[in-house]
């Protein structure tokens, strides 16, 4: 399990939160694999009647660790427990309320798709700049963010990286409510209150209906085919070096 994982169970809420403030909650391996662990134990866990999905410091996630997809991009392995996280939480059969503070890059916005009610702070910013890294959208992001905000807005986010602020996330469904910052933790924790004392096997029936798990798995299985092929292309290479060398990358000869 990760030291960076904090794990809690407390009238029937799971607590996951991500606790890499100084990283600003980078996703590693490690962290994948225990958010993985968590949910998956989760569902057939009678004691768990919700998730709660939170993050300490000033942003919920920045995403993936680059310096773990630099090295994947270099030909060091492959990213197994992302993979494991993704299949998890979308098909998780218990409710996730997740509360989301200052900027959710990548996966800490497409994780939000798979969430069923969304918090935002005020100062939440919402991005999605996986062209820029010369890599495709995941966690059948592809499928489910055209879904909800349509497909020019999906796409401005995808192709130019173009980053949504609280309110506007919001009015386009991406999330339930927009609360101030002191009151994100108070708000996301009585609605997860308010589902755990819901009859758990109708919450769960509920969702499952509503969801279409098998096709939303089939397409992130597509995703991640051509997610790894971008990541060991010249595109991913030249955007990773550039990232390092704190300069411009240059794709006009990749």
């Amino acid at each position: 399990m990760s030291q960076h994982i904090r794990i809690s169970l407390a009238d029937g809420i799971l607590e996951l939160v991500m606790d890499r403030p100084d990283k600003k909650n980078a996703l590693s391996e490690a962290m994948y694999g225990a958010l993985a662990d968590a949910i998956y134990a989760a569902d057939t866990d009678p004691a768990v009647r919700v998730i709660l999905l939170r993050a300490e410091g000033d942003s919920f996630t920045a995403g993936n660790d680059l310096a773990e997809f630099a090295a994947v991009a270099a030909g060091g392995g492959n990213p197994v427990q992302v993979l494991r996280f993704l299949n998890a939480i979308a098909g998780a059969a218990k409710p996730i309320v997740a509360a989301v503070q200052g900027r959710a890059v990548g996966v800490g916005t497409t994780m939000l798709l798979h969430c069923d009610y969304v918090v935002l702070a005020d100062n939440a910013l919402l991005s999605t700049p996986f062209v820029s890294l010369a890599l495709v959208p995941e966690a059948a992001s592809s499928l489910l963010l055209p879904q909800c905000i349509g497909h020019q807005r999906a796409f401005a986010m995808f192709a130019l990286g173009e980053t949504v602020a609280a309110e506007p996330a919001c009015e386009w469904g991406l999330a339930n409510q927009c609360v101030p910052l002191d009151r994100l933790e108070l708000t996301a924790l009585k609605i997860a209150q308010h589902l755990a004392n819901q009859p758990s096997g109708a919450v769960m029936a509920t969702k499952r209906l509503m969801r279409p798990v098998d096709a939303i798995k089939a397409r992130m299985a597509a995703e991640n085919a051509q997610f790894m092929a971008q990541l060991q292309s010249a595109e991913a290479r030249e955007a990773f070096t550039a990232f390092a060398q704190k300069r411009a990358p240059d794709f006009r000869n990749c």
